[in-house]
């Protein structure tokens, strides 16, 4: 007998997502994402497939709603809250844009993607409760061996 999907048996609807970053000549830029049938702002995340782990899940729901290929860094607060009366765990990355490694091309679930300085990123995120991850992801950098960006005009 195989398990119920996440969410489906009582337990917390399980998904993973990073806080997308690149280098930028004042520091970094963060992106976020438009799902137009939320009519939200975002950071890229998703649900865990059967079998997936939290790391894995994350790379893929970045490549799959950025078209970029990143590198995970240090783990970032996690976030629970409930969507339909269910509970939800989401598990956060910093994760560095590869330079070369893809382009957005617009979909149904995603239909833009925005490049913005961590202040003008807290302000457009939707939702309150994703705004302290950009925060977190600046301490992220800032802290030794943090992935901290590199000098301006380095390429990343």
């Amino acid at each position: 007998m195989t398990a119920p999907p996440p969410g489906r048996d009582g337990t917390a609807v399980r998904a993973a997502g990073t806080v997308l970053w690149r280098p930028a000549p004042d520091g970094v830029e963060i992106a976020l994402i438009h799902r137009p049938r939320y009519d939200d702002w975002s950071l890229p995340k998703g649900k865990l497939k059967r079998g997936e782990g939290f790391a894995a899940a994350a790379l893929r729901e970045t490549r799959e709603e950025t078209g970029l290929d990143c590198e995970l860094g240090a783990a970032l607060p996690s976030r629970h809250y409930l969507v339909a009366g269910r509970p939800k765990e989401v598990r956060y990355w910093s994760a560095r844009a590869r330079a070369g490694a893809g382009a957005f091309v617009p979909t149904a679930e995603v239909d833009a993607i925005v490049w913005l300085p961590p202040a003008a990123a807290r302000h457009r995120l939707t939702h309150d409760r994703d705004r302290p991850l950009v925060d977190a992801l600046l301490l992220a950098l800032a802290s030794p061996g943090g992935g901290s960006p590199p000098p301006p005009g380095e390429p990343f």
